[in-house]
């Protein structure tokens, strides 16, 4: 698989759209309240983190204000963001090395505009762009776009693998060498080497070329997140990197063995692909006081957060569940798979009341890595040994603290064993996760991201 267990090295994201994934971030003493909003944070975000060398900025995004009680909406700091292929042009100006991951639906864009945007982002930051493939999830994102609901669970996820093959064909409009230039001859480009897609397909018809040159990566790199069946077979099929879910070293294994098991039978390399969990990550001098920060944090979620979140998380009303029973039958909805799953699945093992979900979910339920960077750093070693992880996108449970926490007290404990970057080695996002540049599918032979190539 590449790497030998012993030599393996971490691969660090640092998930920033919501700043905070944690409910209450933005309320923790000495915090920036309106940090996902303020471009000058978020610069000295960036520059912090790339000091810190990690692999990527990631950028989630999401196409609705999400749709819950007002009195829990007035709560939440997700309702103003930046749009991701907006800002990120701006922080690749401010910064030389660090990857830039930009959310971009499946479901509510055209592909050309994607590759268009993509294409440019990758020019702009010098080979740093990647596009994190998704197919929205949000039932209030449909209403934005001309729908009265979401399309099927199936046919989004049959429509996302269209999508991918139209945009990576569209990146592969112009061999890279197409643009002569030649002054003297008054000859800008090569005909023979541009490639018009004309797509006919089930969900789509591009007819192409693009009008941006290929990315300087060949493709930006490609991102994917979903967990549920559909989801981990398009992450096997195109996905160079995944954002995972699992929050229990045994879930993570299994995730791990399942999503490179498919790529075995896909025809791809395990080694073409990263899997990194998202882990929320709360550093102090001593447990006990990484503890009284979390327990600070959490003591900040009003319960109709916690019940809102959980709504969402099912994809059903759970305000008028009894908050001190366990959790009760939950429909199949339309809304993610993956996100239902692990809420369902943690309360049927654990037995826990619709109260004790709701402030889980109402602070942050996922992951977490908790206590001095040593022992955060013992974790980390454990999920990467094991073959459950190739790293962590990091969330931070507050800013500016817990992100500089993580980056002057872990990182450097991880760079003592030999388990993270102390200088990065190459210059693009493809370099800092050891990734080949694809050949253009039309003009040379590349190396195989996706089933059938």
């Amino acid at each position: 698989m590449g790497e030998t267990a012993k030599n393996k090295k971490l691969h660090l994201g640092a998930f920033m759209r919501p700043i905070g994934i944690h409910t209450a971030w933005w309320r923790y003493p000495g915090g920036y309240p309106d940090a996902n909003f303020n471009l000058d944070h978020l610069v000295r975000f960036i520059r912090t983190l790339e000091a810190a060398k990690f692999d990527a900025f990631f950028m989630a995004d999401h196409l609705a204000v999400m749709k819950m009680p007002m009195e829990a909406l007035k709560r939440s700091a997700t309702v103003t963001s930046f749009d991701p292929l907006t800002l990120l042009p701006a922080l690749a100006m401010v910064t030389e090395r660090i990857g830039l991951i930009a959310t971009a639906s499946t479901t509510y864009n055209e592909p050309y505009h994607v590759a268009r945007k993509f294409a440019s982002l990758d020019h702009i930051s010098k080979g740093r762009a990647a596009w994190n493939l998704v197919t929205s999830g949000n039932p209030d994102e449909a209403l934005n776009f001309g729908r009265d609901a979401h399309l099927d669970h199936p046919v989004r996820y049959a429509r996302a693998r269209e999508f991918f093959e139209v945009v990576t064909g569209l990146w592969d409009s112009w061999a890279d060498d197409a643009f002569v230039r030649d002054v003297e001859a008054g000859l800008y480009f090569d005909p023979k080497k541009l490639h018009t897609l004309d797509h006919k397909g089930e969900f789509l018809k591009v007819k192409g070329p693009l009008n941006v040159a290929r990315p300087v990566q060949g493709w930006p790199v490609i991102v994917q997140a979903g967990a549920s069946d559909a989801g981990r077979q398009i992450a096997a099929e195109t996905a160079e990197m995944v954002f995972g879910s699992s929050s229990t070293l045994e879930a993570g294994q299994k995730f791990y063995a399942d999503v490179k098991g498919r790529m075995r039978a896909a025809g791809r390399a395990p080694d073409k692909l990263k899997i990194l969990p998202g882990a929320f990550v709360v550093v102090g001098g001593t447990e006990g006081e990484a503890r009284e920060k979390k327990a600070r944090l959490d003591a900040l979620v009003p319960v109709e957060s916690g019940l809102a979140n959980l709504s969402v998380r099912l994809g059903t009303d759970a305000s008028g569940f009894d908050l001190d029973a366990p959790l009760p039958e939950i429909p199949e909805t339309n809304a993610s798979k993956s996100g239902q799953a692990q809420i369902v699945d943690y309360a049927r093992r654990t037995g826990a009341t619709v109260r004790e979900l709701a402030r889980k979910v109402g602070g942050y339920g996922g992951l977490s890595f908790i206590g001095t960077p040593e022992q955060i750093a013992d974790r980390m070693a454990e999920w990467l040994h094991t073959e459950a992880c190739d790293g962590f996108n990091v969330m931070f449970p507050f800013v500016p603290e817990g992100l500089d926490d993580f980056c002057t007290g872990v990182v450097p404990e991880l760079q003592r064993r030999g388990l993270f970057r102390t200088e990065y080695e190459g210059t693009t996002l493809r370099d800092h996760l050891g990734l080949k540049r694809p050949g253009n599918r039309f003009f040379e032979g590349r190396e195989a991201v996706n089933a059938g190539s």
